[in-house]
């Protein structure tokens, strides 16, 4: 699989279920992912763009699929998954209708990267 490392530093920020999406989530369209469940609203942004009083978890870095992907292939996140649990290395996983985006924190992307060549995974630059 070919991924790309995407520079932008990015946080996981909780916020009540019942908020509106905030202006600041918005701001840079970089990587944006706002989910909502009866629980939680939960958006991936660029950590930049985070106000200092916002609940969350920062210092990610996302790996993109190259893509568009098949939405019939099956085991895209798995392939990725598995040599990174197995260098034991933490992932949040994002998916859009076009591919898919694995997030490692920032002191594990060279880890991470190396986990991934070796098995056959390979790195582009765009």
């Amino acid at each position: 699989m070919n991924l790309v490392l995407l520079p932008m530093v990015l946080s996981v920020c909780r916020l009540a279920p019942e908020e509106a999406v905030p202006r600041w989530v918005l701001q840079d369209r970089s990587l944006v992912s706002i989910t909502y469940t009866r629980d939680e609203l939960s958006v991936v942004c660029p950590a930049r763009s985070v106000p200092a009083m916002i609940q969350c978890e920062s210092g990610w870095r996302a790996l993109q699929v190259q893509g568009p992907l098949d939405f019939a292939l099956t085991g895209i996140l798995a392939a990725l998954a598995t040599p990174l649990a197995a260098a034991n290395i933490p992932i949040f996983a994002l998916s859009t209708f076009d591919t898919d985006y694995l997030l490692v924190k920032e002191h594990h992307v060279e880890q991470a990267r190396a986990a991934l060549q070796q098995h056959g995974h390979v790195f582009v630059v765009l």
